[in-house]
């Protein structure tokens, strides 16, 4: 399992996870063939099965991240296993969310979780994260008129940095024997309030950064109408109630026991997006 000269297939290498997960497993000495609809060494696309076998070729592990914005796609993430274990491939690390084993908020990465479990010749690494904290510099955390809204109310998160999550995966793929059937919960060093995070963000940016808290059912409707899948938008509207009742994630030493070092904190990850908020390059 430590075969060197294997390539590793890196799936949604221009993503948050996956393009730092390239780049660590670059720096470790790891072959590493990255794929993406665009803008990598091979095009790979959900919707092309197609693609799925010349990805593949020659790989010997895998960091699969699945289709997002999605709640269909057990059927073809399967299609996609199967293929794997067609072409060899010995081990699969897949990108899920914080909590699925218990409550999932989208079945079909439960069903995904439990159908690659279940194949014998695939040894496996799940990785369960927290909200990233790049939703607040990247995506639909991001504030807009100085306003973070997203109906959450004081409950709290343990935001994990993208690099944090891609660094324990670059461990699953370094050494997959080491890591076989482990089940990582990722998490940040600490929980935080939506105000919290606004605060920290206010120091950075030097601007009043508040937190809104929407009703839920009109914030989804919004949501919606902005172009995310209505299926999805019932995903989001289960996370946010999540943390809303009290139940977000729990900070954990998973980073530092498998990395040997600690999770970024969220101060330190503002003052390293902080251009992302003024415009500054």
């Amino acid at each position: 399992m430590n075969d060197s000269k294997l390539v590793t297939l890196v799936l949604g290498a221009t993503g948050k996870t996956g393009s730092r997960v390239a780049r660590g497993l670059t720096a470790a000495g790891r072959p590493v063939r990255t794929a993406a609809r665009s803008g990598a060494d091979v095009r790979f696309d959900w919707n092309e099965p197609d693609t799925f076998a010349p990805a593949l070729a020659g790989a010997d592990r895998v960091y699969l991240v699945p289709p997002v914005l999605r709640t269909d796609f057990r059927p073809v993430v399967s299609a996609f296993l199967d293929t794997a274990d067609q072409a060899c491939v010995r081990h699969v690390t897949f990108l899920s969310v914080y909590g699925t084993e218990v409550v999932p908020p989208n079945p079909a990465m439960r069903e995904a979780e439990l159908d690659l479990s279940a194949r014998g010749g695939l040894s496996r690494s799940i990785l369960r994260p927290a909200w990233f904290m790049q939703n607040f510099s990247e995506t639909f955390l991001q504030p807009v008129g100085d306003v973070i809204a997203v109906p959450v109310g004081h409950g709290t998160e343990a935001f994990v940095d993208a690099g944090d999550i891609a660094a324990v995966a670059v461990e699953t793929l370094r050494d997959p024997s080491a890591h076989h059937g482990a089940e990582y919960a990722i998490t940040g060093p600490e929980a935080l309030t939506m105000a919290e995070t606004a605060e920290v963000i206010s120091a950075v940016t030097g601007r009043r950064i508040v937190h809104a808290d929407p009703d839920r059912e009109e914030w989804v409707a919004a949501v919606v109408a902005s172009g995310v899948p209505a299926s999805y938008g019932a995903v989001l509207r289960e996370l946010t109630a999540t943390i809303a009742s009290g139940h977000g994630a729990i900070p954990n030493d998973t980073v530092k026991a498998v990395t040997g070092r600690g999770p970024r904190t969220f101060a330190e990850f503002a003052r390293g997006a902080v251009a992302a908020w003024t415009g500054q390059a």
